[in-house]
């Protein structure tokens, strides 16, 4: 069983680790909406550098590491990971160690302080298969996310649809960040033990409709605590963040102009996210992919609030607002009571490269560690990495036999 206590020499590997820069100073004053954190930070679309084409290949795995030769991309996975020579500080240091072969690093950084838990899901807790309807995750992981969510405060961050994804993990007690974090939504039930205590506080947050107010245009952001026993469920008492709202009604109708022209590319998929669209061009010949990027753009180009951003294999349709899974990350700490705790270590799991949003969260923030969850190396502001979700669920087993007492 790993402990939590680690040797003198674990804690000075730790050190070298977890170089982060000094944490963000509090700013005091009551948290503001997440309406107003993502008015306060437009993106008006810059240029994307190179074609499409050219930028939905880069978002894919290389094909030079589909291990063309038996070994080949093992042997450049490890390469990543291994020990290099830093001169200017006169050291060895990993470049992204296995989060499961250097797991003490993790429990020494996180030794005495509250541990919060975010997680992917995709590529991260199920396998990445050809049909996104068929990425289901297995009884054994939705286990080891049940243990964890046990004992800290756990959330799931994805760009599926909120709904969706909770209904393929199922576990009442979780945040859930949808549509890369623009519909977020806390537990509707709390896990057994999750604090020690008969009673257990949130600082929760909720948007209300202009309607609700008279003084105030758009969105009206509160604050409230709740006070929830355990082992009883709650209806309707749960985080909600949805700053993209308004963008609903232009959202579905680009929706449906994608749905008539998307399936004269074959294999191609348009998946609803109720705050985004994805299309999926997993199955697209890779011949095809430059035409079914020119039918999205021909669509979106009456559409300026909208944008156009790639993910594995994927092209994905978001409100110009920049609220992603960082800013995500940031209101669910917030909303946790933790955003200006210094004894707090946040650790978030990804695949993607949206998670890098959250990856470089936590090192401005200089808290926590981002997983890189991958068989290729992959350039990335994470600290750790694991290979593959069977990883990923090893890790999570050990987070909560790290605990055990």
């Amino acid at each position: 069983m790993t402990k939590l206590v680690p040797e003198a020499d674990a804690v000075v590997a730790a050190s070298r680790h977890f170089s982060f820069p000094p944490p963000r100073t509090a700013s005091g004053g009551v948290v503001e909406s997440c309406r107003k954190m993502a008015a306060a930070q437009i993106d008006l679309g810059a240029a994307v550098t190179g074609s499409w084409l050219d930028s939905m290949k880069a978002s894919s795995p290389r094909h030079r590491l589909m291990a063309p030769v038996v070994g080949a991309a093992d042997a450049e996975h490890d390469d990543w990971m291994v020990r290099f020579f830093r001169p200017d500080e006169k050291m060895e240091k990993e470049r992204h160690p296995s989060a499961l072969s250097r797991f003490d690093l993790l429990a020494s950084a996180a030794k005495g302080k509250q541990i919060a838990v975010f997680l992917d899901y995709d590529g991260t807790l199920s396998p990445i298969v050809e049909d996104p309807d068929r990425a289901v995750m297995t009884d054994e992981m939705r286990d080891a996310v049940r243990g964890v969510a046990a004992r800290f405060p756990t959330a799931i961050v994805s760009g599926r649809c909120r709904d969706k994804v909770f209904g393929f993990v199922r576990l009442a007690e979780l945040y859930y960040a949808g549509s890369h974090g623009m519909d977020i939504r806390g537990p509707t039930a709390h896990a057994n033990n999750h604090h020690g205590s008969s009673k257990v506080t949130f600082p929760c947050f909720f948007l209300f409709p202009c309607s609700y107010t008279q003084k105030q245009q758009g969105w009206m952001f509160d604050r409230c605590w709740l006070i929830w026993p355990q082992q009883q469920e709650h209806e309707g008492e749960s985080v909600l963040c949805q700053p993209a709202r308004e963008f609903l009604p232009m959202i579905e109708e680009v929706r449906g102009l994608l749905e008539a022209k998307v399936p004269a590319i074959p294999g191609a998929k348009v998946e609803d996210n109720k705050f985004c669209l994805s299309v999926h061009f997993r199955c697209v010949d890779e011949k095809r992919w430059g035409a079914l990027a020119e039918q999205v753009r021909s669509v979106l180009k009456d559409y300026p609030k909208l944008r156009l951003t790639q993910g594995r294999k994927v092209l994905e349709i978001r409100p110009v607002i920049k609220w992603d899974k960082g800013n995500a990350l940031d209101f669910l700490l917030h909303s946790l009571g933790y955003a200006d705790r210094s004894d707090v270590f946040p650790i978030y799991i990804g695949d993607d490269r949206t998670d890098e949003d959250a990856f470089r969260v936590l090192r401005g923030r200089g808290q926590g560690a981002g997983i890189l969850v991958s068989r290729f190396p992959k350039d990335t502001a994470a600290s750790f990495s694991l290979r593959d979700p069977a990883e990923v669920k090893d890790f999570l087993h050990s987070l909560v036999e790290s605990t055990t007492t």
